[in-house]
């Protein structure tokens, strides 16, 4: 990690901007992230005592942290505040293409928003966590420990399973930190802002704790692709080698945000496969293009019925391997795998879903389990590949193709598609796009599409009238926007 940066320097916007600018992020881009550090250097000077009171607590773990609004009065009197910390963005993603096929080892295409998160950290000598957002003025207190109970459904969750699994998996970080935050990416809105969070959780408390003593933290500490698959392991609980898993956030998720956030590189977009994570290409932004981002106002919530959905899309994966290996005999690692083994492979899983009786699908229907591998399999070894090489050749008609294919198996097989991103990614095809399509979880969230710079603007509102006359109900919630393809996770100063 950097040297902590002293608050009268980065509490300049023109002086935060250049930085921004120089590590990758356009010039608008930069200016709007010069602006969220200044509101957390204003929020330091303001109300920093509020971690006073933490320092001299003495409070064992709880099973829930302590939480309140940022502006109550008997926690927020005073104006002490830390003199410098280490201070980090970290961003948002796009999934390109490659929908729900990371965790079963197939192949996405990723790139990071230039929205995302501004962070300050400051360590403490104690075992305390702080962690504040400063634009919804909220808080949450706990001790830094491996028997933490995080909430399910409270933004804490995120914060306090990274603290947690930290904790488990190395004996020595016991550190806490105050870890005061501001971000304008939309929450919830498939842009992956949850797996934001918890990558810029972990590198709050490395920046708190000496990691490298740790044998085992090592190797996360010199390979961003390690460091992405361990992420991923400490979001959906899965173990990571050696590192012991636990119940993680609830989710079944992959790796793909976490390489993405950490790994983007400015004008690129990634090509990934994983289990583990793989880099095989990286490819050029089509030149004068941006993208265009409407996030649709329906919240992509991964909790209650909208996490049973999510989760069953990464369960059919795993009914479809645990079908092929009774079939074969064989123990192959992930479907990607499996599916490579030989050209008959598909017909073969096909074949034995449709015999395999309810309790072998684990519930699931044979027609079900046979559509998500038909998508799949159409994604990870036929959409990607081809558009990867449409976008290393220029040719943006070929691109388009790919991707309309890939929206269309996510309405038709995938089934994670809502009338409204259905809506917004063919009415930004019919409005002028180059391509278009739905990203991130599903069953809400938000669609990129793919844009002359040049006349980006006038889509941009557009696109933005025709969706709030369809839907006028979610008119108070969407959102349009513009972005590059941005760096991955960096720390300032540069």
């Amino acid at each position: 990690m950097s040297r902590p940066w002293p608050i009268q320097q980065w509490s300049d916007a023109e002086t935060v901007t250049e930085r921004f600018a120089r590590a990758g992020l356009s010039l608008s881009a930069a200016r709007q992230k010069a602006g969220l550090l200044v509101r957390i250097a204003q929020w330091l000077r303001q109300q920093g005592d509020i971690f006073d009171d933490a320092a001299i607590s003495d409070r064992s773990s709880s099973s829930a942290p302590d939480t309140a609004a940022a502006d109550s009065n008997d926690a927020l009197a005073g104006a002490g505040a830390a003199q410098s910390a280490h201070v980090l963005f970290v961003p948002g993603r796009i999934e390109v293409l490659g929908k729900h096929t990371d965790y079963a080892g197939g192949r996405s295409m990723v790139a990071a928003v230039e929205r995302g998160f501004c962070v300050a950290v400051r360590p403490r000598r104690d075992e305390v966590v702080f962690v504040v957002d400063a634009l919804r003025r909220q808080w949450v207190r706990f001790q830094l420990g491996p028997d933490l109970v995080p909430p399910v459904g409270h933004w804490s969750n995120y914060p306090m399973t990274v603290a947690r699994r930290l904790a488990r998996n190395f004996p020595t970080a016991r550190r806490g930190a105050e870890v005061v935050f501001a971000s304008d990416l939309p929450p919830a809105a498939g842009m992956s802002s949850s797996s934001a969070l918890v990558v810029a959780m972990f590198l709050a408390l490395r920046a708190a704790n000496p990691l490298d003593a740790e044998r085992l933290a090592r190797p996360l500490l010199s390979d961003k692709t390690v460091l992405a698959g361990y992420l991923g392991c400490v979001e959906n609980g899965q173990s990571f080698g050696e590192l012991a898993g636990d119940r993680g956030v609830g989710t079944f998720g992959g790796s793909e945000d976490h390489t993405a956030i950490l790994c983007a590189r400015p004008g690129q977009i990634g090509q990934y496969s994983y289990c583990p994570i793989r880099l095989e290409r990286w490819l050029p932004m089509p030149q004068g293009c941006v993208f265009g981002i409407a996030s649709s106002g329906v919240v992509a919530e991964k909790t209650g019925a909208a996490l049973d959905k999510y989760n069953a899309a990464s369960q059919m994966t795993s009914c479809l391997l645990q079908l092929w290996r009774q079939a074969t005999g064989r123990d192959d690692p992930h479907l990607a795998a499996a599916m490579s083994t030989d050209p008959d492979a598909a017909s073969r899983l096909y074949q034995t879903v449709a015999v395999a009786s309810d309790q072998q699908r684990h519930g699931f229907s044979a027609a079900a389990l046979i559509a998500r591998l038909e998508q799949f399999i159409a994604e990870t070894q036929q959409i990607v590949p081809t558009a990867g090489d449409a976008l290393e050749h220029g040719d943006l008609a070929a691109l388009a193709a790919s991707v309309e294919r890939s929206q269309r198996l996510a309405e038709q097989l995938l089934g994670n598609q809502t009338p409204e991103t259905v809506h917004l990614a063919r009415s930004a095809r019919q409005l002028g796009a180059v391509a278009a399509s739905a990203f991130g979880a599903g069953f809400g969230g938000s669609v990129w599409a793919l844009l002359e710079q040049s006349h980006a603007g006038e889509f941009l509102q557009a696109w933005s009238a025709n969706y709030r006359q369809a839907f006028p109900h979610r008119a108070d919630q969407a959102e349009f926007f513009t972005t590059a393809a941005g760096p991955g996770a960096f720390q300032l100063p540069e």
